[in-house]
């Protein structure tokens, strides 16, 4: 097994998903599986889903044809179809699972290849002796990062084929390290055909889109990222394992760590749904869907970029010695990173700033607190007050 089964398992997922998402929009239509707008959705339009059970079949066959038919794999397998069920459900009941009975499944599911043998068992960190977990407290550990995963992409499928685009380029970036190491080439391979599912449905989820994963779908995804990051990157010896799934996962992690530290701080249920996911922000000052997914695209590819910098670029000598050239090279990748995260912050807080401010002065305007102002001379004002920084307060959430 080599790069060329894991790039034919791409192709060939990709086909099928691509192939099978139509006939999974036909048959959510007529099962009445429609996501209606609501108030906090982006959508416009009523549009199927069940889309999940399209990237499931791409999964399981690519899976059968291109994995070896081991105990890891049969678990992988067993989880992906327990998970999709109960997305599925989740998905066709009208209001949902209860978040209780969900996360239950998740768990449920997520147990099924850790007991087949996909866990971590140890943890290696730079400059310090690997950190032993044990079976018991590793298959902890891992289920409760699976479910975690789950999650995070989960609470990121908000916007046409943003987490479909997130997870080809998660799932893709997995693949090309997990093949990079000795030994890890059915990782490469079950990551490289979730990048192909991913892709082959994004085809159809890109906007506008005619169809959407469901939890079926994000859910299905999260679980197979988080069994790649465990048998193709974090059961390795490299000593930043640790840091290639934290840095290809950063956008939709950090965007699951804002969502329910808000709603902590406003004690709200951490399932509770909201307005405040990054998609949703950028929605709220005026991008459009595509735009919207285009930068946090941009995002995820230069963390992936790093991640894969990490990887090959040779910044250190056998001996452990660092080698400076090529350490100027990583931190170029960083530095690229770090102005891509601070760009988009700074993105939409200067954009949020402009639209509550213009809101605001038009505000005073009509309550006489200003004189009139026309829309050339009120965006002059807020052009002048984001140059200088003087401004009144403005509040919101």
């Amino acid at each position: 097994m080599d790069e060329f089964d894991a790039l034919w398992a791409f192709l060939v997922a990709a086909l099928i998903a691509f192939a099978a998402t139509p006939p999974v929009a036909r048959l959510a239509r007529r099962l009445g599986v429609i996501h209606h707008p609501r108030d906090r959705d982006l959508h416009d339009r009523p549009v199927p889903g069940l889309g999940g059970l399209a990237i499931l079949a791409a999964v399981v066959v690519a899976a059968l044809v291109f994995l070896p038919w081991n105990g890891e794999t049969r678990g992988i397998v067993g989880g992906v179809l327990a998970i999709a069920l109960v997305g599925a459900v989740d998905d066709w009941r009208e209001g949902g699972l209860h978040p209780a009975v969900k996360l239950a499944g998740q768990f449920a599911a997520a147990a099924i290849p850790v007991s087949a043998g996909v866990y971590v068992d140890h943890v290696t960190l730079p400059f310090v002796d690997p950190l032993g977990l044990g079976e018991t407290g590793g298959k902890a550990l891992t289920l409760v990062g699976m479910v975690a995963v789950m999650n995070i992409v989960n609470f990121t499928d908000g916007a046409d084929g943003l987490a479909a685009g997130v997870c080809t380029i998660a799932a893709g970036t997995f693949a090309i390290i997990a093949l990079s190491f000795d030994g890890r080439d059915d990782a490469g391979v079950l990551a490289a055909l979730t990048a192909g599912a991913a892709l082959g449905f994004l085809w159809h989820n890109f906007h506008p889109a005619s169809i959407f994963m469901g939890d079926a779908g994000s859910n299905l995804l999260g679980l197979l990222l988080a069994a790649v990051a465990i048998q193709g990157i974090l059961k390795t010896a490299a000593v930043v394992a640790l840091f290639f799934p934290l840095l290809i996962l950063a956008v939709p992690a950090l965007d699951a760590t804002f969502v329910v530290a808000k709603r902590i701080k406003y004690r709200r249920p951490v399932y509770s749904a909201d307005r405040w996911h990054f998609h949703h922000r950028f929605a709220n000052v005026g991008f459009s869907q595509r735009r919207t997914v285009l930068y946090l695209y941009g995002w995820t590819l230069s963390l992936a970029a790093l991640a894969l910098a990490m990887r090959f670029v040779p910044y250190s000598e056998d001996d452990g010695t660092l080698n400076a050239g090529w350490a100027l090279v990583i931190a170029g990748f960083g530095v690229v990173a770090l102005a891509a995260s601070l760009y988009l912050v700074l993105q939409l807080e200067i954009l949020k700033f402009r639209r509550f401010r213009e809101r605001e002065i038009q505000r005073q305007v009509e309550t006489g607190e200003m004189p009139a102002l026309s829309t050339e001379q009120i965006e002059q004002e807020i052009e002048r007050e984001v140059e200088t920084g003087e401004f009144e307060a403005v509040r919101h959430d």
